[in-house]
């Protein structure tokens, strides 16, 4: 997000510990601010509220300030039930008195970082990008399996586009990029592109395909529709925004499943923690899903 005009960033490295806090109280006792949104409810991140000099401390509902966050905060945004993430992000922009909600991302890209986007397009000519993993934390399963990703990248090949891999550095990213692109001619940009490189490809793609995950809302962001793949993940809280009737949902099967209940009966943005989960998506399900997709387009 760097290079946006008016906005000023402020690192908290989370893994330098409590030197953290020390780092960023000493980068804040001579800055006072009107407001404090505080728009993320977690222990860690509650700590750091106390540490920014406002005279409001805007967090979330009692309901949805997880880890004790109203005790760090002294004004709550208005209550919503079964909203997406998006939404109840913008419940902050309304309480401190934004009327309208105008979906615009005004992410800088370079023209260094365009020209890598803009080369792979000249190339390849018309082109999907397939991000096939999510963050690898415990007990994240969100992953669908690569061999589908195979079958699905035939599929786009036969309907006239190229595939672009994209994804992170680390060993399941590199090893799904390898396994996918042996399998076809897709190309295997896993590991090395940055951030705003992979916005950029993104946006000269016709569609992005991947799991609950970061770029399937850098996507969004592109303004390029993403097929998404949820079963561990309720899309109507964390799916892509825009793009909602492209997913291929599983969700209310994998809750019915693994859990035994109806999805209406689970806590709202209550995950699937099931290896097998993801499996219950269909190679057809994602098919049908690109199919209608470049149909309407």
């Amino acid at each position: 997000m760097a290079g946006i005009d008016g906005v000023e960033f402020i690192i908290f490295d989370k893994s330098a510990g409590l030197r953290a806090y020390r780092d960023l109280r000493r980068q804040l006792k001579d800055r006072r601010f009107d407001v404090a949104l505080c728009m993320h409810a977690s222990m860690r991140a509650n700590f750091l509220y106390p540490l920014i000099q406002s005279p409001l401390r805007l967090g979330f509902d009692k309901a949805r300030a997880r880890d004790f966050q109203w005790l760090f905060t002294n004004q709550r945004i208005p209550a919503g039930k079964k909203e997406h993430a998006m939404e109840a992000m913008m419940g902050f922009a309304a309480a401190i008195g934004a009327k309208e909600k105008p979906l615009r991302w005004d992410i800088p890209i370079s023209d260094e970082d365009q020209a890598i986007a803009s080369d792979l397009a000249s190339r390849q000519g018309p082109f999907a990008v397939i991000s096939p993993c999510t963050s690898s934390r415990a007990r994240n399963f969100r992953n669908w399996p690569a061999d589908r990703f195979v079958h699905i990248a035939h599929l786009l090949e036969q309907r006239g586009l190229h595939v672009v891999l994209t994804g992170g550095p680390t060993p399941i990213e590199k090893a799904y990029g390898t396994e996918i692109a042996a399998a076809c001619r897709a190309a295997n940009l896993i590991g090395r592109t940055s951030l705003k490189q992979l916005i950029a490809v993104m946006r000269a793609s016709r569609l992005v395909i991947c799991p609950d995950s970061g770029p399937a809302h850098m996507a969004t962001a592109a303004g390029v529709p993403v097929v998404g793949l949820y079963a561990t993940s309720n899309p109507d809280r964390t799916g892509p925004y825009l793009s909602r009737q492209w997913v291929a949902n599983r969700y209310p099967d994998a809750v019915r499943h693994y859990m035994g209940f109806d999805v209406d009966e689970v806590r709202w943005g209550q995950r699937v923690r099931d290896p097998e989960a993801m499996t219950m998506i269909s190679i057809d399900d994602v098919a049908q899903k690109i199919d209608k997709l470049l149909q309407k387009a």
